[in-house]
């Protein structure tokens, strides 16, 4: 069962929210918290499977809490990050956090339920026009011409094993393509993760277009 925290400044949004939550048959509570400082503290202090950070907050924004609660937390929640502002920048400063997934406040009630259950079962979530506008900014980026060290300890299947993430292929594909059980790729993914300090999956997309291991433009 799912304990969710909701992290918004607005009154009405952030009660809203929590309402629509405590209707899906799943989840088994929901706790409500106004800004940034807040959602660290609560996150310390209670375990929580997922956080939907609103991102612009007083003091301590979103973006930051997530980064703190990912870091400092043992055994960190899923977050989803929710706006009313369909910007690049917040994609990418999202994806950097660490977050699982990205939601406009305009989605449906429908759809924010079933994010939550998506990234409880650690999968990458986003709207769509969201991933979008993100594949035609990676399309406009070049690639980093220095790759990370850290990817110097991945071995050559691990490396595989990023780049086919970063092209957007599922876990049943990579498999399909690698010849291995879909248990093997995800030990990889486990290992590749524990290697890069990363997150979430999405942190892993980052990390393969930024390494030059995925060229934006190319789908091979």
């Amino acid at each position: 069962m799912t304990r969710v925290l909701v992290v918004d400044d607005q009154e009405l949004v952030r009660a809203g929210l929590a309402s629509l939550l405590r209707t899906a048959p799943d989840i088994t509570e929901v706790r409500e918290v106004s800004d940034g400082e807040a959602a660290v503290a609560a996150a310390e202090r209670e375990r929580f499977d997922v956080v939907l950070m609103d991102i612009r907050l007083p003091g301590m924004n979103g973006i930051a809490a997530t980064e703190t609660i990912l870091r400092k937390v043992p055994d960190p929640p899923h977050v989803i990050v929710l706006t009313t502002f369909d910007v690049d920048e917040y994609v990418y400063e999202a994806l950097r956090a660490g977050a699982s997934g990205f939601l406009l406040k305009d989605t449906s009630p429908r759809r924010l339920i079933e994010a939550v259950g998506v990234v409880t079962r650690g999968e990458m979530l986003f709207a769509p026009a969201v991933t979008r506008r993100l594949v035609e900014a990676y399309t406009r980026q070049p690639a980093s011409a220095v790759e990370p060290e850290a990817l110097s300890d991945l071995t050559a299947r691990e490396r595989e094993v990023l780049r086919l993430v970063g092209l957007g292929i599922d876990n049943e594909a990579i498999a399909g393509q690698l010849h291995v059980t879909e248990g093997t790729v995800k030990t990889h993914l486990h290992r590749i993760m524990t290697k890069l300090s990363l997150n979430s999956r999405a942190q892993a997309v980052v990390m393969a277009y930024e390494s030059g291991l995925v060229v934006p433009g190319r789908t091979r």
